[in-house]
């Protein structure tokens, strides 16, 4: 059976992000992070006093993570670089690709970066995916990708769900030892029901998926089966994630670009209190 919740977020910051993206909780300052990737802003939330605040990045950012050490790591159009904890800023790896860009990363259980990029084209084949480590190794894990989004791991780390959003897929691949194999669908979206962007495996082994174009987060079981959806007045729905203390509000990002007339909420950070358990995020290693 599948439950459908309507009316039931709330607006955690109100804002015009461009393109809101990349909610993550970090558990060292308990706050949320998200980015406008098209507006270069990293924005920080805290939900136990409402306090905000916003820093402009020299580059259109896709992700920022937090690091075992402090700071944080962000994924930039050109390349990856590291926010220490004074403020300073390092190039981790450094690429720059005419036409290209940044867009959604994960931090794996092993402290491994999986950093995703796309043309501002989206051309086919435009975009990889690619595991950074710590002392800046970095390997293409996947060099054939139109829009890399979403990236996340069961409970246990031996399944990593991954989705390239045209393909209307997310797809799942066995992982063991910073490596990937026996890629396959987990789910498919069906047409007229938007395109999965970024997603967040909860604490049950469910995958959240946010829905571009679909206006909706759905909840899918360990076996694929749609078994939850949360919908939202704003068509451009881009990523979720748990936070609070607890791990159980659910954090939405949602965007402005393309649309004629957004609706009020387009572009803010939405939240849904009590929605699940999340799991702790690992922190990048590095």
């Amino acid at each position: 059976m599948t439950t459908t919740y309507t009316r039931t977020y709330e607006v955690a910051v109100r804002a015009e992000a461009s393109l809101g993206e990349g909610p993550t909780w970090d558990p060292a300052t308990g706050t949320l992070l998200w980015l406008d990737i098209l507006g270069s802003r990293l924005h920080t939330y805290d939900p136990a006093t409402g306090r905000r605040a916003v820093r402009v990045t020299d580059q259109h950012v896709g992700a920022a993570k937090p690091r075992a050490g402090g700071g944080l790591v962000l994924n930039l159009r050109d390349g990856v670089g590291l926010l220490d904890p004074d403020d300073s800023f390092r190039w981790l790896h450094h690429e720059p690709v005419p036409g290209r860009r940044a867009n959604d990363a994960a931090v794996a259980p092993d402290g491994s970066l999986w950093a995703g990029t796309m043309r501002y084209d989206e051309a086919p084949g435009g975009g990889t995916l690619s595991r950074l480590t710590g002392d800046g190794s970095v390997e293409v894990v996947l060099d054939d990708v139109a829009v890399s989004n979403g990236t996340g791991w069961s409970p246990d780390g031996r399944l990593m769900y991954y989705i390239d959003s045209p393909t209307r897929r997310v797809d799942v691949f066995d992982h063991a030892d910073g490596r990937v194999s026996g890629r396959r669908t987990f789910v498919e979206i069906e047409e007229g029901a938007g395109f999965p962007d970024g997603l967040t495996v909860d604490a049950d082994g469910c995958v959240w998926v946010a829905l571009w174009d679909g206006g909706a987060v759905r909840r899918y079981t360990p076996a694929g089966a749609l078994d939850r959806v949360i919908e939202l007045p704003t068509p451009r729905v881009t990523a979720c994630a748990f936070g609070g203390a607890d791990l159980t509000d659910l954090y939405i990002t949602t965007a402005r670009v393309g649309l004629d007339t957004p609706h009020p909420v387009a572009g803010s950070l939405l939240v849904v209190p009590s929605a699940g358990k999340g799991l702790p995020q690992p922190t990048f290693a590095g």
